[in-house]
């Protein structure tokens, strides 16, 4: 499955690596690492030399609890690094995680290849035109309410045919704007209980016949936490790693991770274990 990306091919057999880069004071695992511009071109660096394919670049925390953060705060975290990213990274693709037009407006005016939308259409629908002007990727993402509120009381009638329904909408509705490059993802751990969760990595092949890339992120979340009798999220890579390869087994085409060279290494395995 190939996704031609403004004048880039994404080859997404075998799946893809996307790294994770938070430039925010308060994301859940490495708030305030990589504020500065130097630092995250530092750790920019250090993830595509360890293998990440895609570099997810997010000015906004979207924890559970995360307060919302103005357009133009967000748009100076995220866009100084891209100016110097994009150009100095020619061969790897740029998402930006947001949900505000102006942000992603910028962003793929510099040159982005995916905005990386949490809220799935539902919070900005014209983000879809731009991808769709900018022959751009869009990353749907399922979210059940907002951060602040999302995990408060998280239900579903059926969450694996809620999603599906909700993901076979969004898509055709992105579609009409003109978005051809659409991955899904199911969105972990937003509003959504341990049992949603596991549930929507044990039942992943559902959503295999909107006939979209699937990604996956789950690095060190509440829920493997929850899995491990309160792990703490530095202690979390190998429940991380576990989680995210039963999702490529049951056809994730990205996973979007913190740990690059490890999330690489098991990659690597399991594209020797599947091949035929």
């Amino acid at each position: 499955m190939d996704l031609t990306i403004r004048d880039k091919v994404l080859d997404l057999s075998p799946p893809k690596i996307m790294g994770i880069l938070n430039v925010t004071p308060d994301s859940f695992s490495d708030g305030g690492a990589f504020n500065e511009t130097d630092a995250a071109m530092q750790h920019i660096a250090e993830m595509v030399a360890e293998g990440a394919d895609i570099i997810d670049v997010g000015g906004e925390s979207t924890r559970p609890g995360s307060d919302p953060v103005a357009a133009e705060e967000e748009s100076n975290r995220v866009i100084p690094i891209l100016e110097r990213a994009i150009p100095a990274y020619p061969d790897t693709f740029f998402s930006v995680d947001t949900t505000k037009y102006t942000v992603a407006e910028e962003a793929l005016k510099l040159g982005a290849h995916f905005i990386n939308d949490v809220s799935g259409m539902q919070k900005e629908p014209r983000l879809a035109n731009l991808c769709a002007e900018y022959e751009a990727g869009y990353i749907l993402m399922h979210s059940q309410g907002d951060p602040k509120t999302m995990q408060q009381d998280p239900t579903y009638d059926d969450v694996v045919n809620d999603l599906y329904l909700f993901f076979k909408e969004q898509v055709e509705a992105a579609q009409a704007k003109g978005v051809e490059r659409l991955i899904i993802d199911p969105g972990i751990g937003f509003g959504k209980t341990l049992q949603h969760n596991t549930a929507l990595i044990r039942e992943l092949k559902s959503f295999q016949s909107l006939d979209c890339p699937i990604l996956v992120g789950a690095s060190r979340k509440s829920m493997i936490g929850e899995i491990l009798n309160d792990r703490t999220v530095d202690d979390r890579l190998i429940g991380t790693i576990a989680v995210h390869y039963h999702a490529l087994i049951n056809g994730a085409n990205i996973i979007r991770v913190h740990d690059v060279k490890e999330a690489r290494d098991s990659l690597a395995v399991f594209n020797a274990l599947s091949a035929k």
